[in-house]
């Protein structure tokens, strides 16, 4: 327990040696750096998470998600640990909330951007859900841009195959017609359209020759029909409208298994929509409160050092950065005393050797003088 409890110590950023000698500030320091602590875990969690999204399908992708996890959860406590033991407890309520301000506003980004990879994981079944749909809806929306596309682009040869169909159409219905009308006056019924003389004779020859030439366009009329049909399935390939065909069910679970954490956050965020777009409240509401809640978590040792009184570990720690100033500008005082003390001596030692210097050259002069 004593290890555990130096280690959250630690956490917390106290300074150990003070801490120790006020046992009532122990647990309080003890509940800020375990906060700390499990925040950087889940920091670890939630940026190992993400990172593996980033890195999926790859045969590295786990130890990317290890490596940056562990990075992540140390630079989140590194910060954490700073924005605590940077509030202290000397001035006045305001002045200390004022301090605090931007350490808070940093603590509410980390929790933002530590709990999204954590929603991601939550929300797993119902983003995989609204990600088949959206691949789904993406499909259909290809096919219905590329057949738009092509119906555009060969216009007239579908108009010309629809007019060709039709008249096909029309050439079978009137050959049946005139077929029965042909059967009607080999066999003598009298009719509007039949003389009713039985056997094959002049007229029953004509209703046989319209009946062959009706035959004959109808022939030409289905052979350009196929030449026409055999075009446009050759310009649909060319098109790519017969290769592109709607996904299957298995290969929208593994879609949805690789989608990129980019995809992933996007379909959270329309989890809170409605089809008709309107709001979804209880799914909406679910996704806020998770985030709220690591908010809250990242904000939690902040406010803990915030409302907490001013204790003797903040007193103790007080005086020592006082005492420790004064040793600071003390010795500064020192060195200061030093350094002019060595010039003094310095800047004697220069006048007495250029007085030597002086003196040594004035009684050369001298001699020089003499022996001449």
């Amino acid at each position: 327990m004593e290890k555990i409890t130096r280690f959250f110590w630690f956490c917390s950023g106290a300074h150990i040696d003070t801490l120790k000698k006020y046992p009532i500030e122990h647990n309080k320091y003890v509940g800020i750096g375990a906060t700390i602590f499990f925040t950087a875990l889940f920091a670890s969690l939630s940026g190992g998470y993400a990172m593996y999204f980033v890195f999926s399908g790859s045969a590295f992708a786990v130890g990317f998600a290890i490596l940056f996890g562990l990075l992540w959860g140390t630079a989140i406590f590194n910060m954490d640990r700073y924005i605590v033991s940077s509030i202290n407890k000397e001035g006045t309520t305001n002045q200390q909330i004022l301090q605090a301000s931007p350490r808070i506003l940093l603590a509410i980004m980390i929790g933002i951007v530590i709990s999204r990879p954590l929603e991601l994981k939550v929300f797993d079944k119902e983003i995989r859900q609204k990600l088949k749909t959206a691949y789904l809806k993406g499909q259909h929306r290809k096919i219905d841009t590329l057949q738009k596309t092509y119906e555009q682009k060969y216009g007239m040869e579908l108009a010309k195959t629809v007019d060709l169909k039709k008249e096909k159409d029309s050439l079978e219905k009137d050959i049946n017609r005139s077929r029965y009308q042909l059967n009607q006056e080999v066999f003598g019924d009298k009719t509007n359209q039949t003389s009713g003389i039985t056997g094959y004779g002049t007229y029953a020859k004509q209703k046989q020759s319209v009946l062959e030439e009706k035959q004959a366009r109808l022939k030409l009329v289905t052979d350009n029909a196929d030449k026409m049909d055999q075009y446009l399935a050759q310009r649909k390939d060319f098109e790519g409208l017969n290769s592109l065909r709607l996904f299957t069910e298995h290969q929208l679970d593994s879609l949805s298994a690789v989608a990129g954490f980019s995809d992933r956050n996007w379909a959270l965020g329309q989890l809170t929509y409605n089809e008709n777009g309107t709001r979804d409240l209880d799914t909406y509401l679910a996704i806020s409160f998770i985030g709220y809640l690591f908010i809250l978590f990242e904000c939690l040792p902040v406010f803990v050092k915030l409302m907490s009184p001013r204790g003797p570990y903040d007193v103790a720690l007080a005086k020592t950065f006082e005492a420790d100033i004064h040793y600071a500008e003390r010795d500064k005082e020192r060195d200061m005393a030093i350094t002019d003390n060595v010039f003094d001596h310095h800047l004697d030692a220069d006048v007495q050797h250029r007085k030597r210097v002086i003196t040594n050259n004035a009684e050369e002069g001298k001699n020089r003088h003499r022996y001449e």
